[in-house]
């Protein structure tokens, strides 16, 4: 179990022993030092265990899912960099049309590429 989800149901026990959540901070930093959920978080997860809830896992969240990283565009990234290796993130934005962060990640998440030539912009 990670760190996180050992808080949450520590959490959860002590709201069900019936501590208040300014108690229940303290026994977080007592136990996990810094490492501990800030009080905001506690606050709202004494919140959710209020209204019922149950779960320990994160409830989902809307928005748009990325489009921009997938297989096809790390692929063609990939290709980009194996055609010409002294092509500069801007370059492939302009030619894949995706976003200049998602090009850098694909790079260093996706290819493990650890040097990645930036144009500096004034």
């Amino acid at each position: 179990m990670s760190q996180l989800m050992s808080q949450r149901a520590n959490i959860k026990f002590c709201f069900k022993l019936g501590k208040t959540a300014a108690e229940t901070l303290e026994c977080l930093k007592t136990v996990y030092g810094d490492e501990a959920l800030k009080k905001t978080a506690i606050y709202d997860w004494f919140k959710r265990f209020k209204n019922g809830q149950e779960s320990l896992e994160d409830e989902e969240r809307s928005g748009r899912p990325s489009t921009s990283k997938n297989d096809e565009t790390i692929e063609k990234v990939k290709n980009l960099v194996q055609s010409d290796r002294r092509l500069h993130i801007q370059d492939m934005v302009n030619v894949l049309g995706i976003s200049y962060g998602s090009v850098q990640n694909i790079l260093k998440d996706d290819l493990g590429m650890r040097r990645v030539v930036q144009i500096a912009t004034f």
